[in-house]
C-alpha cells in the first residue's frame, strides 16, 4: 500500500501539476527555486545543484520528480544578455581550489573548496549563482577595497553581479560551495 506522500506525489506526477515552489532569487538572467517533494517541470534550460554538491544541467523542455528539498534550480532565461568577459579566471589562477564540474555554452559550473585561513589570489566571476554546501566564514576584498563579511549555512544561496575580488576563509572549517557562472 502506498504511503499517503507517496501518493500525494504519484497523483501530483500524473495530472502534470508541479509542486509548489517559492522563488527565491529572480533577475533578467534567472529564476531560482528550491526543489519541494514532488514533480517540477520548466520549459527552460535548468541547472540542478544539490545540497550533496552534485550539478547537472538540463536542456530545454525537462521534468523531474524529488523527495525533498534538496536541490537548487536555477532556470536559464531566453534573451539574456551577455555575461562580462573576465581576465582574472579562478579556474587558471588558482586551480587546486576551483574546479570546473560542468561546462556548456549557457554556464560553467566551479566547486570551490577553500581550507581554513586560505586565501584566494583576486579573481573575477561573470554574473553568478553560488550555492552554499558547508557552514562557512568568508571575507571577500572588492575590486574597490571594501570589503564584505559572509557567514553562511549549508542551502543558502545567493546571486552575486560580475565582479573582481579576493576571498579568503577566516572559519576553521573547510568551506565549500558551487558557483554557476551565467556565460
Amino acid at each position: 500500500m502506498l504511503s499517503r506522500v507517496a501518493a500525494a506525489l504519484f497523483l501530483a506526477l500524473v495530472s502534470g501539476r508541479a509542486a509548489e515552489t517559492k522563488v527565491e532569487i529572480e533577475n533578467q538572467w534567472v529564476r531560482v527555486t528550491r526543489s519541494v517533494p514532488g514533480p517540477f517541470s520548466s520549459k527552460l534550460p535548468v541547472v540542478g545543484v544539490g545540497l550533496d554538491g552534485s550539478v547537472k544541467y538540463f536542456a530545454g523542455e525537462s521534468k523531474h520528480v524529488y523527495q525533498k528539498g534538496d536541490h537548487v534550480l536555477i532556470e536559464l532565461k531566453a534573451g539574456a544578455p551577455k555575461s562580462p568577459a573576465i581576465t582574472l579566471d579562478p579556474v587558471k589562477l588558482d586551480p587546486g581550489h576551483h574546479i570546473v564540474i560542468l561546462e556548456n555554452d549557457r554556464v560553467r559550473a566551479i566547486r570551490t573548496i577553500l581550507e581554513p585561513h586560505l586565501k584566494s589570489p583576486r579573481h573575477e566571476h561573470p554574473h553568478y549563482v553560488v550555492v552554499y554546501l558547508t557552514d562557512l566564514h568568508t571575507t571577500m576584498t572588492m575590486a574597490d577595497g571594501r570589503e564584505v563579511d559572509n557567514p553562511r549555512k549549508p542551502g543558502d544561496i545567493a546571486w552575486r553581479d560580475a565582479l573582481s575580488h579576493v576571498t579568503e576563509n577566516i572559519g576553521e572549517k573547510t568551506a565549500v560551495e558551487i558557483q554557476v557562472e551565467i556565460k
